[in-house]
């Protein structure tokens, strides 16, 4: 029974993985789709990819944070594989329910907030404020802010140095270099968006795994979770999310191969770096904040701010959102258990 449940949250889990690809494709391939260097269907295959190699040099730093910087996880283990399971099932379905709503909507929202939320909602039930970390939650929501002011900073350098480059080569070389540059620049992203998003649902499913069936051994990321996580996420890369392709590549600002490589190539960087650091970050805030310094060269006006005024509401919203709703779902699974038990 106990090793039925585990397999169906462990999918759950997996399910998960797959929609955040699914939401996030837009980040990988917005820009280079907007600038038609590569058409739909070419892109998601590309961004997919890239989703799947990265499991074999992204580390998991950030799956080690996701798995016991943000709950406290020997104070759960403590409480039993019935409440593991549900704990993490609640989590799980707190973070779906969010990606699905404001995938509905197309806007742009943090898959990895929507779960850092729905991990913080169905442990406080359980455990009370004592069983959060504090440090580790708090560097999340720091981040909210500095992963895109980064972003932003790098796209902002990386397209005054792009032009600086070119600036006395004719518009069309420049638009031919940069149209063959953007394979380069969407690779990175894409490798940072696996780098990044798949490792932490490797820590939940760790999590699930030596709080239950495992829990004498040793807590760490074994590779066939390292594997499933990769593929899960390509997969979910490869159907694509076209709603929010629409917001990220054509309502926010308008792109030229330029200035998609520049975006790109500095919302990469960024997220490679902080992977490294084991800092769990949103790939969607740092290439949003990347695209706006991009679009900020031209001046102000050429960023549409009512667009970015409703992503930055979808981020405040998603970690408290994301919360209530595993809560919710805790509440109803509790009911569940103790009726069937």
């Amino acid at each position: 029974m106990l090793l039925t449940a585990v397999i169906i949250i462990v999918g759950v889990a997996l399910i998960f993985d797959f929609i955040n690809g699914f939401h996030d494709a837009a980040n990988s391939i917005a820009t280079v789709v907007s600038t038609r260097v590569l058409s739909p269907n070419l892109a998601v295959a590309w961004a997919a990819f890239f989703n799947f190699i990265a499991a074999f040099g992204g580390g998991v730093q950030v799956a080690n944070t996701m798995g016991k910087g943000i709950i406290n996880f020997e104070m759960l283990k403590a409480q039993g594989p019935t409440f593991v399971l549900m704990v993490i099932f609640s989590a799980l379905m707190g973070a779906i329910a969010w990606n699905l709503l404001t995938w509905w909507w197309g806007l742009p929202s943090s898959s990895s907030h929507a779960l850092a939320g729905g991990m913080i909602g169905a442990t406080l039930p359980v455990l009370g404020f004592e069983g959060l970390v504090g440090a580790g939650i708090l560097k999340i929501v720091a981040f909210i802010v500095l992963s895109p002011l980064i972003g932003l900073t790098l796209g902002t350098l990386m397209m005054l140095a792009s032009t600086w480059t070119v600036h006395r080569q004719t518009p069309l070389k420049v638009d031919t270099w940069f149209r063959r540059l953007q394979l380069v620049s969407s690779a990175i992203f894409s490798y940072s968006h696996g780098t990044n998003d798949a490792q932490k649902v490797m820590g939940i499913i760790a999590v699930v795994l030596f709080g239950t069936i495992w829990k004498e051994r040793e807590f760490h990321i074994d590779w066939w979770v390292i594997i499933s996580c990769h593929a899960a996420i390509a997969l979910g890369t490869f159907f694509g999310g076209w709603r929010i392709i629409r917001t990220m590549g054509h309502s926010l600002t308008k792109l030229a191969p330029i200035g998609g490589f520049a975006a790109e190539t500095g919302g990469g960087v960024t997220i490679i770096f902080l992977a490294k650091l084991g800092i769990p970050v949103s790939t969607t805030h740092t290439i949003t904040g990347a695209i706006v310094g991009v679009g900020t060269t031209k001046g102000w006006r050429a960023v549409k701010w009512g667009v970015a005024g409703r992503i930055l509401w979808a981020w405040v919203f998603t970690i408290p959102a994301a919360a209530l709703t595993a809560a919710l779902v805790y509440g109803i699974t509790r009911v569940v258990v103790r009726l069937v038990g």
